[in-house]
């Protein structure tokens, strides 16, 4: 029996319709007569052109013999040179069973900030360092990096807070620097978020286990129903259902049921997580001990900041140059460069804003937080009821007197909520290209929450997808507006942290700037601007932050008159 391989370069993950297939890579062997198969940027042997450029989704079953490749090995130059533009510092193999006594312990780790070089004072406009020693359970100082590492400097009277930006030294010290930005008391705040062995076991877990997370589908046909395993990849073990999407690529798989056709799929939904955690591992993620605990000064940890005096020298950091996109005081944003943030405080701002606009809104729930907060904050702005499901959608929202048009879609699959129909499931790229743009259509996209579990490349090549269809849409109408929403920290616990953890979250943010930078689109910085609030970290942070995001959001479509 000879072997055909299927390579679909630029492909991912997920389900119906399409467009190109240049992209991603993905890697089918069929067990069948015929060459080897190359989809992408060359012709196809074997495949009739019409199978390509037909809308539907295929729905013949795949033979009980094929296998899918998931372990994304084959990269192409691009998607390289991005991996190793993010690539987290290596880290020594882990020992079996684990012991904590070596690895990263908050108690034994200190902060200590440094002393104005000048031996002066501090002064708005300088930068802050602080030097960090991470200890292990021994008291022993740690001689590598790799932990995950985050912190802030604040004022809870003032209401202000910036994000510090952290350098890894690769020996078990780490610098944080601060610009500083406002008069008066500023504190600094440092806070392990993962020891490096668990951020070993995290990589682990997302290369050998990509389907911890499970999924399902509903398929029904009169009286008859059964429900069966979907995922991206799945094991050979029964016929397959190919739900690949034809114009993105993206791939999307759930085994046969046994007396229905693949056709009459009707819901899909998440299933319970499975971890294969080896012996002591989940001692790693203990809140509390060594899972997002802060580490204590060795002395001081307030400054106290003076007015920017004329003529003098600002103190910069010789480490790393800050630069976080803005700051909060008095609870407001305040970017640092790029478009000046307006505060949106009345529904009667807000809704001459959005008069005569299109807001398109894709994505996760982080997402549809603003199109509830819009819902809620405009008394004029009106939900028109689909019946869709109440946490998924899709939902829209009108205001007739302004001519105002929010609309709201989640992305497909990945998707770990409860139930929505498989018919709702859209991959954004194509949405994006049923849109035909112009200066009154805002599109606002949010990915990157439900990807936490696969391997990153699935991430990237998703993101490339929607790259691609943005650049579409910017070509055939360059005064759309663009905004993309990054990703923000969270709260931890042990079955989060293996599937959804902040070093995840961390990683897909990078991705995504990486994917996006160059391009004519605007980010509100979710990371940021959690991090630097005085509010827990929550998947779905708390009204005033996104009171402020949705602020970021106005002002890039409705900015600042110059003067």
């Amino acid at each position: 029996m000879s072997t055909r391989t299927i390579e679909m370069e630029d492909m991912e993950q997920n389900q119906l319709s399409g467009h190109s297939l240049d992209g991603m890579l993905i890697r089918v062997a069929l067990s069948s007569d015929g060459a080897q198969v190359q989809f992408g940027r060359q012709l196809v042997k074997g495949f009739s052109d019409s199978q390509f450029q037909n809308k539907t989704t295929p729905t013949t079953p795949v033979p009980n013999h094929q296998h899918i490749n998931c372990s994304h090995h084959q990269l192409s130059p691009e998607e390289r040179r991005l991996l190793n533009s993010i690539a987290w510092p290596e880290t020594p193999r882990l020992p079996v069973p684990i012991s904590l006594n070596t690895t990263s312990d908050s108690a034994h780790s200190t902060f200590t900030i440094l002393p104005v070089r000048t031996g002066g004072q501090w002064h708005v406009g300088d930068e802050l360092e602080a030097l960090i020693q991470i200890g292990d359970f021994q008291g022993r100082p740690k001689q590598f990096g790799g932990d995950l590492v985050i912190a802030r400097l604040h004022d809870r009277t003032l209401l202000a807070g910036v994000a510090g930006r952290v350098v890894d030294h690769l020996n078990g010290s780490y610098t944080a620097v601060f610009p500083l930005l406002w008069e008066g008391r500023a504190q600094v705040e440092v806070m392990l978020v993962h020891p490096s062995e668990a951020i070993s076991v995290l990589h682990r877990l997302t290369m050998e286990q990509p389907n911890r997370l499970s999924y399902f589908s509903l398929f029904r046909s009169g009286s008859v129903s059964e429900t069966v395993a979907c995922n991206e990849c799945l094991l050979p073990t029964q016929p397959l259902c190919n739900y690949t999407d034809l114009h993105t690529g993206e791939p999307w798989f759930c085994y046969k049921p046994k007396n229905l056709s693949c056709d009459t799929r009707i819901t899909h939904f998440r299933g319970s997580p499975k971890h294969n955690l080896m012996a002591k591992e989940e001692t790693l993620f203990q809140r509390g001990v060594n899972m997002k605990v802060f580490i204590q000064s060795s002395g001081f940890s307030n400054v106290t900041v003076l007015p920017k005096e004329k003529g003098q020298p600002e103190v910069k950091s010789s480490t790393v140059k800050p630069e976080p996109a803005g700051y909060y005081y008095q609870g407001a944003w305040q970017a640092l460069g790029g478009t000046t943030v307006r505060q949106f405080n009345n529904a009667s701002a807000i809704s001459q804003c959005l008069t005569d606009k299109v807001v398109h809104m894709y994505g996760d729930s982080t997402i549809r937080q603003w199109f509830d907060y819009l819902n809620s904050v405009l008394p004029d702005l009106k939900e028109f009821n689909l019946h869709s499901v109440k946490k998924t959608g899709p939902f829209m929202s009108v205001d007739m007197a302004r001519n105002i048009l929010v609309k709201y879609r989640p992305h497909a699959p990945p998707l770990s909520w409860t139930t929505i129909p498989a018919n709702e499931l859209h991959y954004i790229a194509n949405e994006l290209d049923g849109i035909f743009g112009g200066s009154r259509t805002v599109v606002v996209l949010s990915v990157w929450a439900h990807f936490g579990s696969y391997p990153i490349e699935v991430y990237i090549r998703r993101l490339q997808s929607i790259r691609r269809a943005v650049l579409r849409l910017l070509d055939r109408a360059p005064d759309t507006l663009v905004v993309i929403r990054t990703a923000n920290l969270r709260a931890l616990t042990l079955g989060i942290a293996l599937t959804n953890s902040d070093w995840y979250s961390l990683q897909r943010d990078r991705a995504l700037r990486a994917v996006f930078k160059g391009l004519n689109v605007h980010l509100v910085d979710a990371w940021d601007m959690v991090l630097a609030h005085y509010l827990s970290h929550e998947i779905h942070p708390r009204p005033p932050i996104i009171k402020n995001m949705v602020d970021v959001l106005l002002s890039y479509i409705c900015p600042q008159k110059k003067a």
